[in-house]
């Protein structure tokens, strides 16, 4: 399994993906267009809905399909492969998630310029206005059935979620970044090596599986009620408990109520092993410093310099290093 979260060759811009490419990739499988093309929102791939040209659509979303283009030089097929496996063994188990399209068996293609992308079915949602308890039950029974699909197989070329990976691997790279300020070098890498020394005994015999990896509010959408799952892009094999404490990510006493409900939902259709809990602080200090990671390796992306215009300013790296700071002293309750 490769350590790098950003994979093993430099990762390239889409310089070379214009609309008509784009076109040209859907069609080449067969695929009618009317020529109308839009670009969804997506930082780190390209993500398009095409309409296609078809007659007789039993609803509006058959006339549209999305394509994903990875971006080259993060994953590899193999990787991208683990990603749509997890999407067909949740969707062949009725699990609320959307999987690529297979043509002739395939689902990862490849563009003449050597871009991967994939075909996924276009499914309407909305964002949850307000995770009430009826929800949070919804999203628990979920993600149970999502975790115990996720147990049955490995994700053999996928990254552990775990204090190398995530953490060492991170901060190398960004303590080699020339976006990280001398300034703040010594006092970064040493709040750093303490979460990590400090979570070592937390991730100690914990269980890995598939899981979505980033299961954020974002990622989350309702239809009919219900929620579903998108973008397994993060996928990774990890510790439950990360695809649980996102969707309560708060620390107060109202978000851990949410939490609860969510988990007994959840337990009423598996097994949950409490010690993950503890991990919830150290997982979010991985999140930071892997955050940070991102932006420094796509700085260059003029896409990464608009969204984050602050990105490698004294006010930048004095906020991380209060957050982190913070981490420390959630950790250290987290040992007790």
């Amino acid at each position: 399994m490769t350590s790098s979260v950003w994979g093993g060759d430099k990762t390239e811009f889409f310089t070379t993906l214009t609309p008509d490419k784009v076109l040209d990739a859907i069609e080449d499988l067969g695929f009618k267009t009317t020529g109308r093309v839009s670009i969804l929102a997506s930082m780190e791939n390209r993500v398009y809905e095409v309409e296609i040209d078809i007659d007789n659509a039993n609803t509006v979303s058959e006339n549209f399909k999305i394509l994903k283009f990875y971006r080259p030089g993060r994953w590899s097929k193999d990787q991208i492969q683990d990603e749509h496996d997890f999407l067909f063994d949740l969707t062949e188990n009725d699990i609320q998630a959307i999987a690529p399209d297979k043509i002739n068996g395939q689902s990862i293609f490849e563009n003449t310029n050597g871009l991967y992308y994939a075909i996924f079915p276009k499914q309407g949602g909305r964002a949850a206005d307000e995770w009430n308890d009826e929800l949070l039950g919804q999203m628990g029974r979920l993600l149970a059935r999502l975790h115990n699909t996720g147990q049955v197989k490995k994700a053999p070329h996928r990254l552990n979620l775990d204090l190398e990976t995530f953490g060492n691997a991170n901060l190398n790279l960004i303590l080699k970044s020339p976006h990280m300020l001398l300034d703040y070098k010594q006092q970064y890498e040493t709040v750093c090596e303490q979460i990590l020394t400090l979570s070592a005994p937390l991730f100690t015999n914990i269980n890995y599986q598939r899981i979505h990896g980033d299961c954020h509010h974002g990622n989350i959408l309702l239809k009919e009620g219900r929620p579903f799952l998108i973008d397994f892009d993060d996928m990774s094999m990890g510790p439950r408990v990360q695809d649980i404490w996102m969707i309560n990510p708060g620390r107060d006493e109202y978000a851990k109520g949410q939490r609860q409900t969510l988990l007994n939902a959840y337990m009423s259709m598996t097994d949950f092993d409490i010690r993950e809990l503890k991990l919830i602080e150290s997982l979010r200090a991985l999140r930071i410093i892997h955050f940070s990671a991102w932006i420094s390796h796509r700085f260059d992306d003029e896409a990464f310099k608009r969204v984050f215009p602050n990105f490698a300013t004294h006010q930048y790296w004095e906020k991380e290093l209060f957050d982190l700071r913070e981490q420390i002293g959630y950790i250290q309750d987290s040992l007790n």
